[in-house]
């Protein structure tokens, strides 16, 4: 199975000047986690909610903070014509719950969270994605 026919493809983008309460509240309204972050049209970075409340608040910055101070600019991803069991692989190796899925013109095209791959795959998929996740460390790791 392809991560295209599991992911999520209507996805809430914010900028990199959008405030930590806007991306907090669309977060909430969508009821999600993550939020890819675009400037001009190219994915530049993620917003999580552990990045507000981490990044943001837990370093001084209040609501008004800026999403491109909080944000991860390191963006990993996955391609939507991606196996399944490769993106769950990945996703273990990296420690995410969640990519921003691209086509092979480097586009945002959806979201794919390991809750998706749960409920497509019985077993073995999310277990792989799961056990990486949980080991100790990755790159929210706090010191």
């Amino acid at each position: 199975m392809k991560v295209s026919d599991v992911m999520t493809a209507e996805v809430q983008l914010c900028t990199p000047d959008d405030t930590l309460k806007d991306a907090a509240q669309a977060m909430a309204a969508l009821g999600v986690g993550l939020l890819p972050v675009a400037d001009n049209e190219r994915l530049v970075g993620m917003i999580s909610d552990r990045d507000i409340a981490i990044r943001g608040i837990g370093m001084g910055r209040g609501p008004e903070g800026r999403v491109g101070d909080a944000m991860t600019a390191e963006v990993r991803y996955c391609y939507e014509d991606q196996e399944l069991d490769e993106v769950s692989a990945i996703m273990g190796d990296l420690q995410v719950r969640r990519l921003p899925v691209l086509n092979r013109d480097k586009r945002l095209v959806g979201i794919i969270a390991l809750g998706d791959i749960a409920l497509v795959q019985s077993g073995n998929g999310t277990g792989v994605a799961l056990s990486g996740i949980s080991r100790p460390g990755g790159q929210h790791a706090q010191f």
